[in-house]
């Protein structure tokens, strides 16, 4: 689950506020990737459901990055996206036509268990007390977020089968 093209060893405070930031944009980005190929169809679908996604994933970052500023001022970012690809970005695979929204939940809880499982093995080799502390707080906060959608799940009803019968799709995938 680590990323091998990244020495956690030596990572700084700026490096992992960088890292989780870029981890954050990812998946925020990806969220709304989502919802404009499967396109809203009313209130609560799986497209609202991965907007609302994207909204919480900008938060995030934008919380990361407020933090990051506040400690570290200007100072040039040293990474880059690429060393955070799919860290908690649903796959591309993941959205179908006709998607449910309780499928919208569990792509969304599976990316949750996806970040959290990717802290908890950098913290497995993380040396710099701060960037332990970091990535614990992380780790918590992706633990939160299963309990949430968790929540939210148990208030829908339905499956993750599509919305409509398969009969009725015409396009394979999206």
């Amino acid at each position: 689950m680590i990323n091998t093209a990244i020495d956690f060893t030596q990572l700084s405070l700026m490096d992992a506020l960088d890292l989780a930031v870029l981890i954050e944009e990812e998946a925020e980005e990806r969220y709304v990737t989502f919802a404009n190929m499967l396109g809203s169809r009313y209130e609560g679908d799986a497209a609202d459901f991965f907007q609302t996604m994207s909204r919480y994933e900008a938060k995030h970052a934008a919380q990361l990055r407020d933090k990051r500023m506040k400690l570290f001022a200007a100072t040039p970012l040293r990474l880059n996206k690429e060393l955070v690809e799919d860290v908690e970005a649903p796959d591309y695979g993941t959205p179908r036509p006709f998607m449910s929204t309780p499928h919208a939940f569990e792509v969304a809880l599976d990316c949750e268990k996806k970040a959290e499982a990717f802290y908890v093995s950098a913290l497995s080799v993380i040396a710099d007390p701060q960037v332990k502390d970091l990535f614990t707080e992380l780790r918590d906060q992706e633990i939160e977020h299963q309990r949430m959608i968790q929540r939210q799940m148990a208030k829908i009803s339905g499956d993750a089968s599509p919305d409509v019968p398969p009969e009725d799709i015409d396009t394979p995938a999206l």
